[in-house]
């Protein structure tokens, strides 16, 4: 099946590349200096499957990747991936060490006040991963700090700064990465994790040794976007054309059924 999904993705890429030349931006613009150079400069964080994961060998795979590759395709270019922590993927993009991010990032009004977003090609809603019944059959966040726990989050995520607003009795543990985090719950050294569904549902799903369970309601909204710089109004207006494109021709419910559990 995924044979065939690739195959049709390809299709999408060379259906967009053939139109690359059409690409006119001003000398000094984001997406003019994309052009020159033959690259499209990503960052990610890696660690957040299946929307981008690094494996071993150093290929970095995921939903957002494969977003990633149909963009520099579309413009006839390069993809290079930067895999760096995700607190520093909006610092990368200000300073212009990368010029697109992608790392399931939620839009929100913080965020968008240094760099823009085009979306959301994807909603989500936080969600914990438990061992504990009681835990994951909570409707609202009340119902789980109420019990005090100890609950990992990423370090610089939209699940940090959400923990420490309505969690104020559980104690709140920030980690670099949240398969660590996943580690310390299936080792009983937290009682949850907290983060996207579509992540909570992956974690699930990988360590099914673990005992793990998902919460089966999120506790918010959270709008995944597109980061770039806000200083180039035609990038901005390409990603967004590029989305829509991408959305009512259907590639974007592809790429669900290839690498979401639930599309």
């Amino acid at each position: 099946m995924f044979q065939r999904l690739s195959g049709v993705l390809f299709a999408f890429m060379l259906l967009f590349s053939a139109h690359s030349a059409l690409i006119a931006a001003d000398s000094s613009s984001i997406l003019s200096h994309i052009e020159k150079k033959g690259q499209l400069v990503l960052g990610t964080s890696g660690n957040m499957p299946p929307m981008t994961r690094q494996l071993k060998n150093g290929t970095v795979v995921g939903f957002d990747i494969d977003l990633a590759e149909m963009m520099a395709q579309a413009m006839g270019v390069k993809l290079v991936i930067k895999v760096m922590p995700f607190n520093e993927l909006l610092p990368a993009l200000e300073s212009n060490k990368v010029d697109v991010v992608l790392s399931n990032m939620t839009i929100n009004p913080s965020r968008n006040m240094h760099v823009a977003f085009v979306g959301p090609y994807l909603t989500s809603g936080k969600c914990v991963v438990t061992k504990e019944a009681t835990i994951a059959n909570a409707k609202k966040a009340t119902e789980i700090d109420a019990k005090k726990p100890k609950v990992v989050v990423l370090k610089g995520s939209t699940s940090e700064t959400f923990a420490k607003v309505m969690m104020k009795k559980s104690t709140i543990i920030s980690v670099e990465n949240e398969e660590i985090g996943a580690k310390m719950v299936a080792d009983d050294k937290a009682d949850a994790l907290l983060s996207d569904m579509v992540i909570c549902q992956a974690i699930v799903s990988s360590h099914p040794e673990a005992g793990f369970i998902a919460m089966n309601s999120s506790l918010t909204y959270e709008p995944i976007g597109i980061a770039l710089s806000g200083n180039d109004a035609l990038f901005i207006n390409w990603t967004d054309n590029f989305l829509k494109r991408l959305d009512q021709t259907g590639f974007l419910q592809v790429l669900g059924k290839k690498w979401l559990a639930n599309p």
